[in-house]
């Protein structure tokens, strides 16, 4: 009798994760017999878990904070995503091969297609990212991906931003962090990647009055749901898309492969990971 598959999301700290709440309702909506769940490891004890999946059951999974380049370096297998942001969040076996991708990526510009409708990037072709830590770089890369002329980084640190402009020279930009404000004119699409405006932090500090009026605001926070820069979004009539929908579009993928079925996010959803949010009231992070 085989074994059902087991999956699971790995980090350190882990308890915050709402990977399990969202993988365990398309467990029971599509009717699959798996299971899904947290694994708390160490940096010391990380490899030696990734290396043994097949031995503890495992199928596959999700790695978060603070694994996620130590996972693109122990993969046997990574897609041209992952190998091209050094980084890997979502694993699965194959014939004893361990894969790895980055679904961040696709989880970013699928959520703004659900927010902003078919078609956003044609109106918004410059975007301004700000912050130039790992999930910038998968949001630049999306964008890119996605064909917009022009994307403009602002960090504090330089050096940091050097490998995403290395994506496409002639597509990217740097400016300073103190010069994100002036940038804000020409950009018709503005992403906050910065833990500022998470609960706990200071908020970003930002006059949007700057804006196109076709711009939209996104921030890949999701507590609180509405950070302070999407509330003044939203006060000047611009389009506000907040972190949730990248949280719950990257796990799809992931989904497909370990459990054999490709779900859907739907609104049904959404309010079972808001409302937990919501009773918990507790600060989260970006990614799976």
């Amino acid at each position: 009798m085989s074994q059902i598959p087991r999956a699971f999301v790995v980090g350190q700290p882990i308890a915050h994760s709402r990977s399990p709440l969202i993988h365990g309702h398309w467990l029971d909506r599509h009717a699959v017999a798996g299971s899904y769940e947290r694994v708390e490891a160490s940096p010391e004890a990380f490899p030696r878990f990734l290396r043994g999946l097949a031995r503890a059951g495992f199928v596959g999974g999700n790695v978060t904070l603070p694994h996620k380049e130590t996972a693109f370096r122990l993969v046997d297998a990574a897609t041209a995503r992952a190998s091209r942001l050094g980084a890997v969040n979502t694993v699965w076996l194959e014939d004893g091969v361990l894969h790895g991708d980055n679904t961040d990526v696709i989880g970013f510009v699928a959520s703004l297609d659900a927010a902003l409708g078919a078609g956003w990037e044609r109106k918004r072709a410059e975007a301004l990212v700000l912050g130039a830590g790992g999930a910038a770089r998968a949001v630049v890369a999306g964008l890119l991906d996605r064909g917009l002329e022009r994307v403009t980084i602002a960090a504090r640190n330089p050096a940091k931003a050097e490998p995403i402009l290395a994506f496409a020279p002639e597509r990217t930009r740097l400016v300073p962090w103190e010069d994100a404000q002036d940038a804000l004119g020409e950009a018709g699409l503005v992403v906050n990647t910065t833990s500022l405006g998470m609960k706990g932090q200071a908020p970003l500090a930002l006059d949007l009055g700057a804006c196109p009026a076709h711009a939209a605001i996104a921030d890949i926070v999701y507590v609180p749901l509405e950070t302070p820069l999407l509330a003044a979004a939203r006060a000047r009539g611009l389009a506000a898309v907040d972190g949730l929908g990248m949280l719950l579009h990257q796990a799809v993928p992931g989904f497909a492969h370990w459990f054999g079925v490709t779900p859907t996010v739907t609104p049904e959803l959404r309010a079972l990971v808001v409302a937990d949010l919501v009773a918990a009231d507790a600060p989260s992070e970006a990614g799976s």
